[in-house]
C-alpha cells in the first residue's frame, strides 16, 4: 500500500494499491466522505494512465481538489517517489 500526503485539500492523506498497472485499493483519509468514496470506486480497476488523465487538473479549491490530488499520487507512484 502506498501512501500520500495530500495539499490544499479536505482529505489529509490517500492510500492505494496498485497490481500490474491498475488499481486495486484507493482510500482517502478526511474529506468528503461521499466524494472521496465515489472517487475511489470509480479508480478502482482502471490504469494508472487512465485515472491521472481522467482526474489530473480538476478544481475545487486552493487550486486543486481530491480528485487531482489522487491524479499528483499516482504521477509520484510512476516516478518511484513513494515508498
Amino acid at each position: 500500500m502506498y501512501s500520500y500526503r495530500t495539499r490544499g485539500t479536505c482529505s489529509r492523506e490517500i492510500r492505494f494499491e496498485v497490481q500490474d498497472g491498475i488499481i486495486s485499493k484507493v482510500q482517502f483519509v478526511g474529506g468528503c466522505a461521499g466524494n472521496t468514496q465515489g472517487v475511489s470506486r470509480l479508480a478502482v480497476g482502471r490504469t494508472v494512465e487512465e485515472v491521472i488523465d481522467t482526474l489530473r487538473g480538476i478544481q475545487c479549491r486552493n487550486g486543486t481538489s481530491c480528485p487531482d490530488q489522487l491524479a499528483q499520487a499516482l504521477e509520484a507512484y510512476q516516478e518511484g517517489l513513494l515508498d
